[in-house]
């Protein structure tokens, strides 16, 4: 897959079947869209993924947009569905006041030389969001391309989308948010060295410290597994799912800064993996976070924690 990424000045001369969106968390109805794109590579097509960076939502906002994918995730989901191009527009004040025939004419046609336009009912494009799914299908028989409606999947008596996850995702409800996106929700990042707590007490863990736009479910415990990437590509546990439970919250940085912060116990594992990265899919929320009173009723709620997440994954 080739990334075009930070500039507007890009071509492509093949003809090209062009999907729209922000594709936040991958979704079913993303993989929907996804799986129609396919279909016209089949019939000669580049596949052409279209998005902006940051998100219209993020550059709007006067504060920091968590979102359910990082930039890293989307590029690993385009590139593992066979996508040709993935086209990272930078989104600036210029793009937000293009007229939406402007943004057909001189992105999708001239720039990207689209012969298909694959979209969902409610994409939108141009200023302030006007440009509809009806306005594509106008300006089809000026520019001689063909539009692809892709319908929405229906999910628990409601549409999938972004929304959707993310409601889940903040009310910690993950078997829903492993049902809309098809599989479980995860958190993915290089291991880095924590305050070694964990190992002082028998139960060493594996951390990592998400981006700060990535979307995190309540702070507290939950039954996951996680895949570890060597840096080696040589180590027996590359690549395995690893059972493990998953604690989310607040963690001290060295320069004292709080952060949250993704703090994994791997059942039966005891491999150096700082470095490393690592994916952690979070399968159900187990307990909130809490405060305890001393060290000692801490190690004996997390000895409990342990000997639960056994038992889920069937370990005991």
């Amino acid at each position: 897959m080739k990334i075009i990424e930070g500039t507007a000045d890009f071509y492509i001369a093949e003809k090209t079947a062009v999907a729209i969106g922000k594709f936040d968390g991958f979704h079913r109805g993303h993989q929907k869209l996804l799986g129609v794109l396919r279909q016209q590579q089949d019939q000669g097509l580049l596949s052409v993924v279209f998005t902006f960076v940051p998100s219209p939502a993020a550059f709007f906002s006067q504060k920091i947009v968590r979102e359910l994918s990082t930039i890293t995730e989307k590029r690993r989901i385009f590139e593992n569905a066979g996508v040709d191009y993935l086209i990272e527009y930078p989104f600036c004040q210029t793009i937000a006041d293009m007229a939406p025939q402007t943004y057909i004419k001189d992105v999708l046609i001239d720039r990207l030389h689209a012969s298909c336009i694959v979209a969902g009912e409610d994409v939108s494009y141009g200023r302030g969001g006007a440009g509809d799914y009806k306005l594509l299908q106008e300006k089809s028989i000026e520019y001689g391309y063909q539009v692809v409606l892709v319908d929405k999947v229906i999910c628990e008596g409601r549409e999938v989308s972004s929304t959707y996850v993310r409601d889940e995702v903040q009310n910690g409800n993950m078997e829903c948010v492993a049902k809309l996106l098809g599989i479980p929700y995860h958190v993915s990042g290089k291991i880095i060295h924590g305050q070694k707590f964990g190992r002082t007490i028998g139960m060493p863990t594996v951390n990592l410290l998400p981006p700060n736009d990535k979307l995190l479910p309540p702070k507290g415990v939950y039954y996951s597994y996680t895949y570890i990437h060597s840096k080696h590509n040589s180590m027996p546990y590359d690549g395995m799912r690893l059972p493990s439970i998953t604690n989310i919250g607040t963690k001290p940085t060295v320069d004292n800064h709080l952060v949250m912060g993704v703090e994994t116990y791997l059942y039966n594992f005891n491999a150096d993996v700082y470095g490393d990265e690592a994916e952690v899919y979070l399968l159900s929320h187990k307990r909130p976070e809490l405060h305890f009173a001393n060290i000692d009723a801490l190690k004996t709620q997390l000895a409990l924690d342990i000997e639960s997440g056994k038992k889920y994954h069937g370990l005991s």
